[in-house]
């Protein structure tokens, strides 16, 4: 009895005290205080004066930028610079700290010590002697020499500067109320255009002084083989290429693309710019880009582009310059609140890109149809491929679509495993889907006398020639909708944006007089796509996407791929015996009958059968009703 009771009171104190017993052998430090290095921005002129910046981009074998920025200082103490961090136009963190090497700091000559901000890395903390004036940064970055770096952007032929990856800037102060003068040297004989202006002396322009918000926002493309195109009014299509035979367009092309910045001063009513700067690069040797600016933007499309025009892939290129001009209007001009920021290291957020980026898509698409771009079937062609595309996303079931305007932040565009489920930025498409329901809305509710025309010129319109910023948050966007048509746009907004849906908004199509049918047959984009990509897209029906060589690109999450227990990375080996190929693959899936698969996974195989009767399925949209439709009114030209 004494044993047990014992024992009891034993057990007893176990249970009852187990965190007494832990906290007994574990120490517990306190929190020490967060000490910021960098003062936060004010709205204040930065006091010591215009910043000189001198780029040395001479070197496009080892493809080195050196770098030397003299900062005049006004004060003694501790001083922070910042490269810049949360760039405009990604969405997200990419500034290229890793690329940043050799740097010095010095003062009348003597060296300078430095230490980096640990609590943001971009930040680099020196101390200015009493009396300095002026302290000298130098400084390499290191640009990619293989696309695993990064992209790349210095090749033997031509080079893309991006300001934020070699300057630095003082913390503290609004970036533009930083003035700054650049000077950059060229390899001798290359030519550079830029939204800035300059003086050229030799193989070096010396820009204008500007203020440093501005200067980020205006990009370099320099190169060899160079060619300015007038698109009027004041706007300059700067053709650089790998070969001078890209330059070579057809007054026919150039043409379109005059239409369409006549068409986008329809639309809007005025420009938001004193000039207006394409950077338009033909090649496969520089990094791929499409980067919007105020003044300009940064294209890069695949060598062809003129000279095989109506081929696939030229097509497929076709969408860039559109989308980002419009970006001039929706995105730098006007501009969700929580997506501007006073300088480059203050977070942004990036809630509303579905106006900032799915408006644009929108009209970007409508602006490619009304200037001749694209043809009014390739169009719609577009419009089929990107909403069947969408109702592959599986992950719309558990993630509403504003969530995914995070997925620069969350995943920064990094290859995706089951993209179906996890969805990606499908604010773009998505967006655009949206929009495009709307004018359909706006046309049915105003007996077609209004569209989204008249809300583009309400919202994006105001304040002609004004290059600076105007921010909105989603109370302006409805309350600029409503005056144009009065509807339940909370609640709209509500439905596609806020909720999880089953399938993509398509009131555009059916108030439109079109509907999303599926044939044996690709469209246009989807047929280009294939021919681009060299792959054969089934992801409409098996739900699958397979390169020419085997290797499964995608697999739709719950489709009859993903249940026979596919997945991306594997490689089908053989169909029903025939060693694979596009034509084996859509002539089994023809059949209707079921496809026994070999495949292979890292080092194994497997044998499997794949249950699936419904053929290939390529979409496309089809007319509901005779005559004109608000859709077919939305795309014909206004000029």
């Amino acid at each position: 009895m004494i044993r047990s009771l014992a024992a009891a009171l034993f057990l007893s104190t176990a249970i009852a005290t187990p965190l007494i017993a832990q906290n007994a052998i574990r120490s517990k430090p306190t929190a020490l205080p967060v000490d910021y290095a960098a003062p936060a921005p004010k709205d204040a002129p930065y006091p010591g004066g215009t910043i000189r910046l001198e780029v040395d981009a001479t070197d496009t074998v080892q493809r080195i930028f050196r770098v030397k920025e003299t900062i005049p200082v006004a004060a003694a103490g501790p001083m922070t610079l910042l490269m810049p961090q949360w760039l405009p136009g990604n969405h997200a963190p990419r500034g290229q700290i890793e690329k940043l090497t050799g740097l010095s700091f010095t003062a009348d000559g003597k060296p300078l010590a430095w230490k980096r901000d640990p609590l943001n890395v971009y930040g680099f903390v020196i101390d200015v002697p009493q009396g300095t004036k002026q302290v000298v940064a130098s400084f390499q970055f290191l640009s990619a020499t293989q696309p695993n770096q990064g992209r790349v952007v210095v090749t033997p032929k031509m080079l893309n500067i991006q300001w934020e990856s070699v300057s630095l800037y003082p913390a503290g102060y609004y970036t533009r109320q930083i003035p700054i003068q650049a000077t950059v040297t060229y390899p001798d004989g290359w030519q550079a255009a830029t939204a800035l202006r300059g003086k050229k002396t030799g193989s070096t322009v010396a820009y204008e002084t500007i203020d440093y918000e501005a200067l980020q926002d205006s990009p370099v493309f320099a190169g060899l083989h160079f060619k300015p195109v007038d698109l009027g009014p004041n706007v300059t299509l700067n053709i650089v290429a790998d070969d001078a035979d890209e330059l070579d367009a057809k007054p026919d092309q150039i043409a379109r693309h005059k239409k369409l910045v006549d068409e986008a001063g329809a639309l809007f009513g005025t420009y938001h710019f004193d000039h207006y700067d394409f950077l338009f690069a033909i090649t496969d040797e520089m990094g791929g880009i499409g980067l919007e600016h105020h003044r300009s933007s940064e294209n890069q499309v695949e060598p062809g582009y003129f000279k095989k025009w109506g081929d696939g892939d030229a097509l497929l290129d076709r969408n860039l310059l559109p989308h980002e001009f419009t970006h001039s209007w929706d995105g730098k001009f006007r501009r969700p609140d929580l997506l501007w920021t006073p300088d480059f290291n203050v977070p942004m957020q990036d809630n509303l890109l579905w106006v900032y980026e799915g408006q644009t898509q929108f009209w970007g698409y409508v602006l490619g149809a009304r200037s001749g771009l694209f043809s009014k079937q390739e169009t719609l062609d577009a419009y089929a491929h990107i909403a069947a595309k969408l109702d592959t996303a599986r992950g719309r079931e558990w993630r509403p679509m504003e969530d995914t305007t995070h997925d620069p932040i969350i995943s920064a565009r990094r290859p995706k495993g089951w993209s179906s489920w996890q969805r990606s930025e499908d604010y773009y498409n998505e967006g655009l889907m949206i929009w495009l329901e709307a004018d359909a809305i706006i046309r049915q509710q105003t007996k077609g006398a209004k569209g989204l025309d008249d809300f583009a010129r309400a919202f994006f319109g105001i304040n002609p020639g004004d290059w600076g910023q105007v921010v909105y948050n989603r109370g302006d966007v409805i309350k600029t909708l409503n005056a144009v048509a009065p509807y339940d746009w909370a609640g709209f907004f509500q439905k596609y944006v806020d909720s999880t849906t089953r399938e993509t908004p398509k009131g555009g199509f059916t108030l439109g007089g079109y509907r999303l049918v599926y044939g044996d047959t690709p469209g246009a984009i989807t047929k280009a796509a294939e021919g681009s990509g060299k792959f054969t897209d089934q992801s409409f029906g098996i739900g699958m996407i397979v390169k020419n060589d085997g290797e499964i690109s995608n697999v739709v999450w719950d489709s009859p791929a993903f249940k026979a227990g596919l997945a991306t990375g594997s490689k089908i080996l053989a169909i029903n015996g025939d060693e694979y190929s596009g034509d084996v693959f859509k002539a089994a899936i023809k059949s209707g009958k079921p496809l026994q698969i070999i495949v292979k996974q890292d080092k194994y195989y497997r044998t499997l059968t794949l249950a699936y009767s419904g053929g290939l399925r390529y979409p496309r949209l089809e007319k509901t009703g005779e005559g004109e439709g608000s859709l077919d009114r939305l795309l014909k030209p206004k000029t």
